[in-house]
């Protein structure tokens, strides 16, 4: 192989290991492409693992409203003030905090 020919040669592997070199780090399904969907992959798994609890704990109030007055009575308690048939309320006031209303 002559002179001319072992730098032509030379040129054209260069070239062909710069064109997939540039495939590899710029083109699509790049390196950096790839790793930006990796996190993204793994943030939306994080996502999904707080938001498969919130719908295990909303399944469990599910079935303990379905199942039971126990949890029905609880929240109408809590939520909606409700009293049985016998009991006694007692509402006390805060002094103070009916000073400051009546001032106002």
């Amino acid at each position: 192989m002559n002179f001319p020919t072992k730098i032509l040669f030379s040129c054209v592997l260069l070239a062909l290991i710069a064109g997939l070199q540039w495939t590899f780090w710029m083109g699509k399904g790049s390196y950096f492409e790839v790793q930006k969907l990796q996190n993204s992959i793994s943030e939306q798994r994080e996502k999904n693992k707080a938001l498969n609890a919130r719908n295990l704990a909303l399944v469990a109030e599910v079935k303990d409203l379905a199942d039971g007055t126990a949890a029905i009575e609880e929240l109408a308690r809590s939520e909606l003030g409700f009293i049985k048939n016998g009991e006694v309320f007692f509402q006390v006031n805060d002094p103070v905090q009916n000073l400051n209303e009546t001032k106002k």
